[in-house]
């Protein structure tokens, strides 16, 4: 799986994580190999903190873990999407989704 993964000049790839039953997209954050590595072998989503520069283990802290159900490589290889089973809110908000501030919605 790493061979196909295209890593930016950082390292990293981004992830966008989705609730495996209602298919809700719950956030996207950052991988690096060590943290795709980590996420495999726990079984759980592990991903990379930017800001803090350190692996960064979905919900260690809030109880809010994420249950990995798959991961797929899109076509292009540089972005990852994760299929999770969540234990409680994705967004450090409490809200489910990272994803409900609207920027536009539609005028129907």
């Amino acid at each position: 799986m790493f061979e196909q993964i295209k890593w930016d000049s950082a390292g990293l790839v981004p992830a966008i994580v989705q609730d495996a039953d209602t298919k809700q997209v719950l956030m996207m954050a950052y991988m690096n190999a060590e943290s795709l590595q980590k996420t495999l072998e726990i079984g759980e989503t592990v991903f990379w903190s930017r800001s803090r520069q350190e692996l960064w283990h979905k919900g260690a802290t809030s109880g809010n873990t994420q249950r990995v159900k798959s991961i797929h490589a899109d076509c292009d290889g540089d972005t990852l999407l994760v299929l999770v089973e969540p234990n409680g809110p994705a967004c450090h908000t409490g809200a489910v989704s990272c994803f409900f501030q609207a920027v536009k919605e539609s005028n129907e």
